[in-house]
């Protein structure tokens, strides 16, 4: 995902079940006096009351803006974490770049970044990430009329290739020798598809399965290759934010052994893959 200079953060309401909860168990929290932020159940949160996560928008399923609400994958599994905090989710709209570097997170704009992001040995290096809640494959869709078959199909054909800026599938294609054209965004990249300014792109395979959704979509462009890179997500804290980062895998563990990771997989994904849902930790 591309930087976008000069874009301003802006922060939006998660369409969740916790967006009305608020601090409970006065016993369970403490403000710290002045600065609006709180201690809850041992983790400490940058604005009282409130789980503030970082994202980048949009992404689907993952997250993206309906009507100024935001929903998604993601949102759905860090509202489980509010909820059992007892707080509500706020999220704001962040450049992607952060993400790596753990800008916002050291600012202390941002209690956790969720982007649907990949977890590498870079990016370790300076946020800490929680464990992997989904294996992601790369897809390659292409327009149907294109004559393309394969990824090495682009190359062979001299046909042109997009993918988003700045993310791993972009690092993979690049490593097999293309150069593709980046697109600031998911969106961009299949506005790029619909346009002919590319006759194939290579993004995340549940992006793509949240596009072919739209039988408009799915009439005119269609799955070529599916690349298994072993990219694990992962969501991430400050480093050194192990009461957070508890809170976030005892949330995901829980949902798993109860179901509901099931049934939130099932609403943004589609049919439940438990070779996708729960990858061996990285």
């Amino acid at each position: 995902m591309k930087t976008l200079v000069g874009r301003r953060t802006r922060l939006l309401a998660a369409t969740t079940a916790t967006a009305a909860l608020v601090l409970v168990a006065a016993g369970c929290s403490s403000s710290d006096s002045g600065s609006g932020k709180t201690t809850v159940k041992g983790v400490h949160l940058v604005k009282g009351g409130q789980l503030t996560t970082c994202t980048h928008l949009p992404y689907p399923p993952f997250q993206s803006e309906v009507n100024g609400n935001v929903q998604g994958f993601d949102v759905s599994l860090i509202d489980l974490v509010a909820k059992d905090l007892g707080v509500k989710q706020q999220i704001l709209d962040t450049p992607f770049e952060n993400f790596k570097t753990g800008a916002f997170l050291n600012s202390g704009e941002c209690d956790l970044a969720a982007a649907g992001m990949t977890i590498t040995a870079e990016r370790k290096k300076n946020v800490d990430f929680s464990d992997p809640y989904f294996e992601a494959t790369q897809a390659v869709l292409v327009d149907k009329n294109s004559g393309i078959n394969s990824l090495a199909d682009v190359k062979a054909k001299g046909k042109k290739l997009g993918a988003q800026a700045q993310t791993t599938g972009e690092d993979y294609v690049k490593s097999k020798g293309y150069d593709p054209i980046s697109f600031e965004s998911s969106d961009a990249v299949l506005n790029g598809l619909r346009t002919g300014q590319v006759q194939a792109v290579v993004i995340d395979f549940p992006v793509v399965q949240g596009w072919l959704k739209d039988k408009a979509n799915a009439d005119k462009f269609k799955v070529v290759d599916n690349l298994k890179t072993g990219e694990q997500y992962g969501f991430t804290v400050k480093k050194g934010n192990k009461p957070l980062l508890d809170a976030i895998n005892k949330a995901i563990r829980t949902a798993k052994a109860d179901g509901t990771y099931k049934k939130i997989y099932e609403q943004w994904i589609g049919p439940y893959d438990a070779s996708v849902a729960s990858p061996a930790a990285s």
